[in-house]
């Protein structure tokens, strides 16, 4: 009469893997977010300066598509010994398109909930980097600017909502 422990005559229950509850599934999600997250921080923008960008542009650094002669794009600049490098998102992303890069500016904050009478000025001539996504409208735009550390310390410690501004320098 057979083999009772093959295949079509065994009586033992049949186990259906477990479906993962919900706490395994958030807990998954944060984990695909999180690692999302930190892939997008760790690649580095085209429009930020490199670690060693000492070197100044040259020729070399022409678009591939620009003619001899034309004029490039203006580039990052390199950040100046003893300052740091801080992305500003201003108040107003319009006035991106008067700053390029080696202009000083004026950066004012105006406090979360205040007026703009009440703007305080955080770093007087402040020089500009870089200017990134100046035509975007998707809010990515940003200023890089380079401010001594306790400048960059106050930008970087207002409380949440508070907003930026320049005052373009001549």
């Amino acid at each position: 009469m057979g083999n009772a422990g093959a295949g079509t005559g065994s009586l033992r229950p049949v186990r259906r893997p477990r479906l993962p509850g919900p706490a395994t599934l958030l807990r998954a999600v944060l984990v695909a977010a999180l690692l999302g997250l930190a892939a997008a921080v760790l690649q580095t923008p085209s429009g930020c300066p490199s670690p060693a960008g000492s070197r100044s542009p040259g020729p070399a650094d022409a678009p591939a598509g620009a003619a001899p002669g034309s004029a490039a794009p203006p580039s990052a600049l390199p950040l100046p010994d003893g300052a740091v490098g801080v992305p500003i998102r201003l108040a107003e992303p319009a006035a991106l398109a008067v700053v390029r890069p080696g202009a000083r500016v004026d950066l004012l904050a105006v406090p979360a909930g205040g007026p703009a009478a009440e703007a305080d000025l955080l770093a007087p001539r402040a020089l500009v980097l870089d200017v990134v996504g100046a035509g975007t409208t998707d809010g990515s735009s940003a200023l890089y600017l380079a401010l001594r550390p306790e400048q960059a310390q106050r930008a970087v410690g207002l409380p949440e909502g508070s907003r930026f501004a320049i005052v373009v320098r001549g």
